[in-house]
């Protein structure tokens, strides 16, 4: 039987099945409250690892979540990504992979969360036009300093994966993954191989909205839905993938969370595996 939890970096124990907090709610106001109370209801169900981001409100994400659940438990990984500057209208939010920006975004977390060092730090994306020497360089002086425990990365190819294992120990990567939507296959094989971290973003949609008849007959069969046979799924792709699912809404997080109880035989995988990704 696969393992529920995973050592991000060999050190970093969490439960692999984990929350994207993408998508709370942070104005001020009743679906403020609401967000923090799915956020809280997470770790009480056993979440472990969190992740958010600086561009995720701009801040306002991991302010929420330091809201929500600071003091933090001591098993909890608040995981967060720099890397993406702030629309000036008018222009749209850019990459940015600048030292001095993204010292001033570490720095910035480090408040927001009310942490000392940030146990998980990704960058959001590789900016093309500063080198990549510079913007990990930058990230392994912040680790030095015990700013940062751990570097991922986001959105990369197996070569830019590859490239950055030769600057720092790449801790994770977070890629786009779900069982309709195969694309970064080969980087997560490439993780699996290298004992890495793979926490796929979107690892339900598409899978739930253009649900195929053999998504449809397995969660029939199992008495699961859609979203949680395609979580399932994921958890038996392999033992370094930590998916990450987000809501606002506590039922639906409590369905999502079931789905690490979800038993899929292998007769059920097979036949989700040979679903043609779209």
């Amino acid at each position: 039987m696969t393992s529920s939890t995973f050592r991000i970096g060999g050190e970093l124990g969490v439960r692999r099945l984990g929350f994207g907090a993408m998508r709370l709610p942070t104005e001020p106001g009743p679906d403020r409250q609401a967000a923090i109370a799915v956020a809280r209801r997470a770790v009480e169900l056993g979440v472990t690892l969190i992740d958010t981001a600086h561009m995720y409100g701009w801040g306002a994400n991991e302010e929420l979540l330091a809201e929500a659940l600071y003091p933090y438990p001591d098993d909890l990984l608040v995981a967060t990504k720099v890397g993406v500057a702030p629309p000036e209208p008018p222009h749209d939010a850019t990459l940015c992979g600048r030292p001095d920006f993204l010292r001033d975004q570490v720095e910035q977390g480090l408040r927001r969360l009310r942490v000392d060092r940030l146990e998980l730090l990704q960058l959001h994306r590789i900016d093309p036009a500063v080198p990549l020497a510079d913007q990990l360089g930058t990230l392994r002086e912040l680790q030095v300093q015990g700013k940062i425990g751990h570097i991922g990365l986001s959105e990369v190819t197996v070569a830019e994966l590859e490239q950055a294992r030769q600057i720092i120990d790449v801790a994770s990567v977070q890629n786009r993954y779900n069982l309709l939507d195969r694309e970064h296959e080969a980087v997560l094989d490439a993780c699996a191989a290298a004992g890495i971290a793979f926490l796929p973003w979107r690892p339900v949609h598409p899978a739930v909205t253009t649900a195929t008849a053999e998504v449809t007959a397995v969660a029939a069969e199992l008495g699961a839905t859609a979203a949680q046979v395609s979580l399932a799924w994921l958890l038996d792709r392999s033992p370094v993938v930590l998916p990450i699912p987000g809501t606002a809404s506590i039922d639906h997080l409590q369905e999502n969370i079931a789905a690490a109880s979800l038993r899929l035989s292998v007769d059920q995988w097979r036949r989700l595996d040979r679903i043609q990704p779209r």
